[in-house]
């Protein structure tokens, strides 16, 4: 019963997190080593990669009206607009496609329980959403240059602790653009990057049928999906009523229980 347990807990705190401005791989590490989950290499790295997937697909299901018309637009002669919001995606992809690829395996070695490093940039995560409750003249469209700079804050976010919704949204408020376009496009220019990693692994040969338990892999995928979609909704919400700075203070206390947990444990 354990051993369904825990990707059960995992898939339930990679689909609140990874919408939650409270980061989801920081999340995932400080439950690992709570839980005292030792998983390490392969299986863990599929565990990761499949939670990922779920919240992906659950981004997709919700913005499914938003991505038909983007796409319907894209190839109708009238839609600058969308085709503008499809290459201003592909522009902040860019940042984290080349962290991702050239320092790979430096950052799979931060994903090894390091609830310090999860903790400090927990703290980091907490000022960016506090920063961005107090902004102010919030109404503007995604430009080009907001698309690189939240491109670069995105690949920052590749580390343990700094949220990527988190640190996208606030990076966007902080620049000027409107809240719900700002969750729009935070939501949306991770999709593809996920799926890109997901094939990049496959095509690489990176896991094996041999070294995972499917039980646990489904537990995980399910429960990540659903509380996913519910906690992408809720985020939705929550950036238009302008409330991040309760999560600033969530990733203070979080930040604080974990340096604690280190120092004491």
């Amino acid at each position: 019963m354990q051993e369904y347990i825990m990707p059960l807990v995992l898939g339930v705190v990679q689909g609140l997190t990874e919408f939650l401005p409270v980061s989801s791989s920081g999340h995932l590490e400080l439950a690992k080593f709570i839980m005292s989950d030792d998983a390490v290499g392969e299986e863990s790295m599929m565990m990761t990669v499949v939670l990922h997937l779920a919240t992906a697909l659950a981004t997709i299901v919700v913005f499914r009206k938003d991505i038909i018309e983007l796409i319907t637009g894209a190839i109708n002669k009238a839609g600058d607009e969308q085709r503008s919001f499809i290459f201003f995606i592909i522009v902040s992809m860019i940042p984290a496609a080349i962290v991702g690829i050239g320092f790979e395996d430096a950052i799979e070695s931060l994903f090894n329980q390091n609830i310090l490093l999860v903790a400090i940039m927990l703290i980091v995560t907490g000022v960016l959403l506090f920063m961005a409750d107090r902004a102010k003249d919030t109404n503007r469209k995604v430009g080009l240059k907001d698309a690189i700079i939240i491109g670069v804050a995105q690949a920052i976010a590749i580390l343990p602790g700094i949220s990527r919704s988190g640190a996208t949204i606030a990076t966007s408020v902080i620049l000027g653009v409107d809240r719900s376009k700002a969750a729009r496009f935070s939501f949306l220019m991770v999709v593809p990057l996920i799926f890109g990693k997901i094939a990049k692994d496959l095509l690489d040969g990176e896991f094996s049928s041999d070294s995972v338990n499917f039980v646990e892999l489904s537990i995980g995928f399910i429960a990540a999906f659903f509380t996913g979609m519910f906690a992408c909704q809720l985020m939705i919400q929550l950036v238009k009523r302008s409330e991040l700075k309760y999560f600033s203070y969530y990733c203070f206390l979080v930040a604080s229980i974990a340096i604690a947990y280190f120092l004491f444990k």
